[in-house]
Formats: structure tokens, C-alpha cells, sequence
């Protein structure tokens, strides 16, 4: 290694002392081998060594051949929360201790998450959940099929280099990346046990982590309603239902049969393109039946204002609806895009910010209605943004239906009898993110943003919240919010 690199790579490393619980603490003498003002920007790596066919692992070796091996982490060997939890335990002694190093860590440490949207999710729930005394804000190496959240911030969405000069390039642009907050989502799901047959949503694969601790509540949970199963999780980029989570569960199974198929970013894209072909996507008026559609499927209801509940018409020919976090979906694309001003206005609409409290609820007929985005200025159908979304599922002609969060779909069975499936989607706090200065995601109180914050203020609401009741299971189990509903999800 250069000497010029060797001085670069220090901005990034981490003393022992840091990384290893216990490391030298039978004195009381500091002895860091980087000097006391600490590295400008510490970072801690999680790789998820199967992401990409065979980059995350050359991944996953660069970046212990250029930082310490104790600070970059193997998700397919040691879970963020334990190493998280672990770290800061020990940050946190050496800063009672008085010790400025480890101060300084606490105040400068970034995140790197490589992976797929969903190990993206994994990460940011982790962080979420842990509460952490001085939250780190995450940077994301795409190394999925979609790479959703990485395009939003700026990192790009083709597999990076795993070469050493590509792994340092990144690491510069990390230094250099600006602090964005970015709002989270939390979603619940009830039902009644049914008389027959099961309720479970059915993953394609294992659970994927970014449905976090979207499983069934233990009896023992004191928000267990007897008789009925309760679902819940979060997701930060988005929720959808219908056609386009049908195409991507197709998707998943055909690589969990023959995963030796899915080497490389390329041919996932291409058999992705096949599958929606295969499906029906772009016949959808003529190979699936209106009991499909979003509108026979679910009453839709949202929340503009705290406390008020409004229907939302679907139009009839909605096979598909997207409840937007990000300017990035299915590959990078803004199904919201940007309202005009006679939108604006007429509509109460507002461009996409990701901090602003609100969701984007979008539609699309078909494959061919998706096509719109390709072009400027193209969009989706524009249902509404809110709050809070409600969508009750009754009996109806189709047994289950298809969703998916941040790029993971499972298959979830309706009722066949009489009773109601309940979702609703509700914000649920904020995270910090790493973005570059030229990214697609905005904020509503950056300067260059016209759209005036809503001066409804929910802090109270947040306050009131136990540590408890603000968790999405992927650390540990969490709890719901005082303010969804539970009475009229029993």
C-alpha cells in the first residue's frame, strides 16, 4: 500500500480499544495507535457476503485488506444488533471514563451497509431499534437487483468494483456524503384465526430481513387479541400490492429453485423483465380478472390530519398500488415525479421530500402503464398523500393477494369467510441516512424546497411513545405505537 494511501485509510480506522470489549483495560493508560483527536470519519462495514453472486464476498475482502478486520462485519456471520450493541456498550464506558477518543467516535462514526435493499432495511431497523445515544447516519453499496434505496442517496445502482482503488473511492465519497433524516414507516397487519387454512404470510424465501419482525405476536405480547393473529413490521422505501408483487414473488421463487441462474445484476434484470411478461403484467386487462383489482380487493382509507379517517377512491383499473417513502422504485424510477404547480394547488399536492411525514400513494394499471415512467415528466396515478393509509381486505372472489416491502415479497391469504384483514401503514420516527450532494431524495426544509412544512405538530404524539412502543423488531422485539388504532384493528 502507498504511504499516501496508508494516510488516507486512517481517516477510517478504528482503534481496538473500540472494537474489542475489555481490549487493555487491566491499565489505565490509553495507548490508540491513532493519535487522540481520533479518525475523521470512523466507519463500522456489515456485508452481506451472498448479495451480488460472488461480489459481496470479494467485497467483503477488500475492504478487511483496507480496514481493520475487526470493523467490517459479515451479516451471513454475526447479526448489526449484536455488533452494535456491543460497540456502543463499550463507547459508552470509555466515555464515562472521560476517555475523548472514544467521545470523538460517538459524534464522527458512519455506517456502511452492502447489500440488497432488504439488508439495507435490516441495518436501518437495527439502528432504529437500538435507540442509540448519537444515532450514525448509513451509507448503501448496491449490490441487489433493484437497489431502490442506494439510487435515492446518490451511491448509484449498478454492482460497484470490488477492487481496491473502487473501495477507496467509495470510502472518500462517504467522508465527503451529507446527513439526510428520512422518515420511517411502521405497518400492522390483523386478522381473526381463521376456521380454516392459514393466515402466515408466505415468503418465497426465508423471511427476508427487511419485513424485520414481521411475524406472528407472541401470546404473551399484551397486544395479542385472542382469537386473532397479529402481523406487524417498517419498511423505509416502500409497500406495495397486486401485480408488480406478483411478478417479484415469481421472481424470488425461480432463484430460490435455481439460484446458480442469478450470478449477476444483468440476468436478474432480464428474467425479471421475462417473469412480468410470463405473469400476465402487461395483458393484465386480459389474463386476470377484475377481482384482482386493488378497488374489489380492499376499502382504502386515509389520514391527512390527525384523527380524520377518509375514504380514498381507487379507480376500478388499479391492479397495482405503491405507498412511496423514496423517488425510487422498481430500479430507480419516481412513479410520484413532481406535481405542477395547477396540481399543487387544486390537488394539495407536493413533490416527494422524504422527511416530510407524508407517503405517496400511487397506482398502475399494467406493465405498459409502468412504461410511463421512462419518459420525462412520467408518472403514475396520482391517488393521494397521507399520514396514514388503511386497507381493509373482506371476503371476496380471490383467496390472497401479493405485497412487498423494500424489494421482498411474500403471498398473503385473504379470508374465506366473512371477516376482515386489516393493514395500516402509520409514520413511525425518523432515521439518519448518508447522501451525496447531487441525489435524487429532498429535503423539506432544505432551502431550495417551496413547499412549506405542515405546522401540525406531532411531538407530543412522539414523546409520549415508551422506548418500547418505538421499535420494529429488527433488534429484539418492539412494540406499536400508542396512536394506531387497536380497537378497530381487533
Amino acid at each position: 500500500m502507498a504511504f499516501s494511501d496508508s494516510n488516507f485509510l486512517k481517516n477510517f480506522w478504528i482503534s481496538d480499544k473500540i472494537l474489542v470489549p475489555g481490549f487493555g483495560f487491566d491499565n489505565d493508560e490509553i495507548d490508540y495507535d491513532d493519535d487522540d483527536d481520533g479518525p475523521e470519519c470512523p466507519v463500522l462495514v456489515f456485508v452481506n457476503s451472498r448479495s451480488g453472486g460472488q461480489l459481496g464476498g470479494n467485497l467483503l475482502k477488500t475492504y478487511r485488506a483496507l480496514l481493520k478486520e475487526k470493523q467490517v462485519f459479515d451479516l451471513g456471520d454475526e447479526a448489526p444488533d449484536k455488533v452494535l450493541s456491543r460497540i456502543y456498550s463499550n463507547l459508552e464506558n470509555l466515555k464515562l471514563k472521560g476517555d475523548e477518543y472514544a467521545k470523538k467516535v460517538i459524534e464522527r462514526l458512519r455506517l456502511i451497509v452492502a447489500g440488497g435493499d432488504g439488508t439495507a432495511g435490516w441495518l436501518l431497523g437495527v439502528v432504529c431499534d437500538l435507540k442509540l445515544s448519537h444515532p450514525p447516519p448509513i451509507a448503501t453499496v448496491p449490490l441487489g437487483t433493484g437497489n431502490n434505496l442506494p439510487f435515492a442517496f446518490g451511491w448509484g445502482k449498478k454492482n460497484p468494483g470490488t477492487d481496491e482503488s473502487s473501495v477507496m473511492s467509495f470510502l472518500d465519497q462517504v467522508m465527503k456524503a451529507k446527513e439526510m433524516k428520512i422518515d420511517n414507516w411502521h405497518i400492522l397487519m390483523r386478522m381473526r384465526a381463521p376456521k380454516e387454512g392459514l393466515c402466515d404470510p408466505i415468503a418465497p424465501l426465508e423471511l427476508p430481513h427487511s419485513l424485520h419482525a414481521f411475524h406472528r405476536l407472541s401470546e404473551a405480547d399484551e397486544l395479542n387479541v385472542e382469537g386473532c393473529h397479529t402481523f406487524r413490521g417498517g419498511f423505509w422505501n416502500y409497500f406495495s400490492m397486486g401485480m408488480d408483487a406478483q411478478v417479484s414473488y415469481a421472481f424470488h421463487s425461480e432463484r430460490k429453485l435455481h439460484p446458480e441462474k442469478f450470478k449477476n445484476q444483468l440476468i436478474n434484470q432480464s428474467t425479471y423483465a421475462k417473469l412480468g411478461c410470463t405473469q400476465g403484467w402487461f395483458c393484465a386487462h386480459l389474463l386476470h380478472p377484475p377481482s384482482s383489482n386493488i378497488a374489489h380487493l380492499a376499502k382504502v382509507k386515509i389520514m391527512k390530519r390527525r384523527g380524520h379517517w377518509e375514504d380514498l377512491h381507487i379507480p376500478s383499473s388499479i391492479r397495482s398500488i405503491v405507498c412511496l417513502n423514496l423517488p425510487s422504485f422498481s430500479g430507480g424510477f419516481n412513479p410520484w415525479g413532481t406535481p405542477n404547480k395547477d396540481k399543487q394547488r387544486d390537488r394539495d399536492l407536493t413533490p416527494p421530500y422524504v422527511d416530510d411525514g407524508l407517503i405517496e400513494i400511487v397506482g398502475f394499471r399494467d406493465a405498459w402503464h409502468g412504461l410511463v415512467l421512462l419518459a420525462p415528466n412520467g408518472h403514475g396515478t396520482r391517488l393521494a398523500q397521507a399520514k396514514r393509509i388503511r386497507f381493509e381486505f373482506h371476503k371476496v372472489a380471490t383467496d390472497h393477494t401479493f405485497m412487498r416491502i423494500d424489494g421482498e415479497p411474500w403471498k398473503q391469504p385473504l379470508p374465506i369467510d366473512d371477516d376482515t384483514v386489516e393493514v395500516e401503514i402509520s409514520h413511525h420516527g425518523q432515521v439518519n441516512m448518508l447522501a451525496t450532494h447531487d441525489c435524487k431524495s429532498k429535503s423539506v426544509y432544505d432551502p431550495s424546497s417551496i413547499h412549506l412544512v405542515d405546522d401540525e405538530d406531532d411531538s407530543d404524539v412522539e414523546d409520549s411513545i415508551s422506548d418500547e412502543f418505538r421499535k420494529f423488531g429488527a433488534a429484539n422485539t418492539f412494540k406499536i405505537p400508542d396512536e394506531v388504532d387497536h380497537a378497530h384493528l381487533s
